[in-house]
């Protein structure tokens, strides 16, 4: 009796550490992924940043004034693309997420109902 409680602990563990395993897997890879992408994200809107300070540095006079400002159409555009590129980026990426957590809910969801099954079985 007691055995056959043990190995039904043990068959319990395995079904829900497995997929829990394979979540927290992907949760980390994930954050990973996220915080490399924000890191890249961050430099190159810095990058952006500095390279407008160093050009308004740079006015010194109408000519060079005209000159910034004309091209201040072209760095708006750049950064509404960026802005763009990376909330696709991010959308996919949580899509993926999305999908790969359905993936490991739907894998564990046969052990857990089975699992349910037996329990159901030896109360009747």
């Amino acid at each position: 009796m007691q055995d056959n409680i043990i190995n039904a602990f043990t068959e319990q563990a395995k079904n829900f550490s497995a997929p829990m395993a394979k979540f927290n897997t992907l949760l980390v890879d994930n954050m990973e992924k996220m915080t490399e992408f924000q890191l890249n994200t961050i430099k190159s809107y810095a990058t952006i940043s500095l390279g407008q300070m160093k050009s308004a540095v740079d006015v010194k006079d109408a000519d060079s004034l005209r000159n910034f400002s004309s091209a201040q159409a072209e760095v708006a555009a750049t950064v509404n693309k960026k802005i763009m590129e990376d909330a696709k980026v991010i959308s996919e990426m949580a899509t993926d997420f999305k999908t790969k957590v359905e993936a490991i809910w739907e894998e564990a969801r046969p052990a857990a109902a089975k699992t349910n099954d037996k329990k159901t079985a030896k109360s009747a």
